[in-house]
């Protein structure tokens, strides 16, 4: 039987709603909207027309955004300078800032970033924000790794005690799901809560030794490694639940990491490309916005 497809679209959907009436609570209790800066370098078109994505659903559940463009050519330090005078509120007032990524080839891209004040750094790639959640006590996590948290949540997967198989080491997705997975429970938890938590991870990439011999063992399987189709059916124990992370242009069609094809017929769970956890890492930057907004505004 062939895999149940997890539509990250739909699950998208439903928390954006959840989204709108929590911006508009905000809004009446402080007159004011969340707000979102984003910067944007360069004219790269697949940059611009996420970003453009990110200010449709920003709109959509009611938080003002911006978008800051500065020319491909800017430097580091112009670049640094620039979010700094956006921290400083040279632009409007900035509840999460975000640096669309990638930058120019010839820009620091971790001076940029680390530019961005951990309390306002809504897609969890601060230093502060990444040693936080390695504590176990998170206040950004990066957008893709909590997508994929909550699409385990809401189909209520269990992850205690199951093996966890991560096969991409990035500072984006790969590293922090790891540390999410392998967190005890919050103490916040209240009974009968669905948590993602307490699983054995095992985090490998792509020049680990017999990546199928690890990928085997994955009750839940996360590709994020950035390789079209790397996860063939043979490299996956059946039912196991597989998240496919990648997004890949290949003959002018979006493929992620898995093949989508062949896996679904081993599979017990899988999220398609597109329409999987892309459209949950838009979600979840929503929600560290409005998170930001409301830490700043009890301030």
């Amino acid at each position: 039987m062939p895999a149940e497809i997890l539509d990250g679209r739909a699950l998208a959907t439903r928390i954006e709603g959840d989204l709108r009436a929590e911006a508009d609570t905000f809004a009446v209790m402080f007159r004011r909207r969340p707000r979102l800066v984003v910067l944007l370098v360069g004219d790269v078109a697949a940059s611009a027309s996420y970003v453009k994505g990110k200010a449709a659903a920003s709109a959509r559940v009611g938080i003002e955004s911006e978008v800051v463009s500065v020319p491909g050519t800017a430097t580091t330090l112009e670049i640094v300078s620039l979010v700094k005078a956006i921290a400083a509120g040279e632009h409007g007032h900035a509840d999460g800032i975000l640096v669309q990524l990638p930058l120019p080839p010839h820009v620091d891209a971790t001076a940029v970033l680390d530019a961005v004040p951990p309390d306002r750094d809504v897609d969890g790639f601060h230093p502060e924000n990444a040693g936080l959640l390695s504590q176990g006590r998170p206040r950004f996590v990066p957008c893709t790794a909590a997508g994929v948290q909550r699409i385990l949540i809401d189909a209520g997967i269990a992850t205690a005690g199951r093996h966890a198989v991560i096969v991409g080491r990035s500072d984006i997705v790969g590293k922090p799901l790891a540390a999410l997975l392998a967190a005890k429970p919050p103490r916040a938890a209240a009974p009968g809560q669905r948590t993602c938590c307490d699983a054995t991870v095992t985090l490998c990439h792509s020049r680990s030794a017999d990546l199928a011999s690890l990928t085997r063992q994955a009750d839940i399987l996360i590709a994020a490694v950035g390789r079209p189709k790397l996860i063939t059916a043979d490299m996956v124990k059946p039912g196991a639940t597989v998240i496919d992370v990648g997004i890949n242009r290949v003959d002018g069609k979006l493929v992620g990491d898995v093949d989508f094809d062949g896996v679904r017929d081993v599979a017990g769970k899988i999220t398609p490309v597109p329409g999987g956890v892309g459209p949950l890492t838009v979600a979840m930057l929503l929600a560290n916005t409005l998170l930001a907004a409301e830490l700043n505004a009890r301030r």
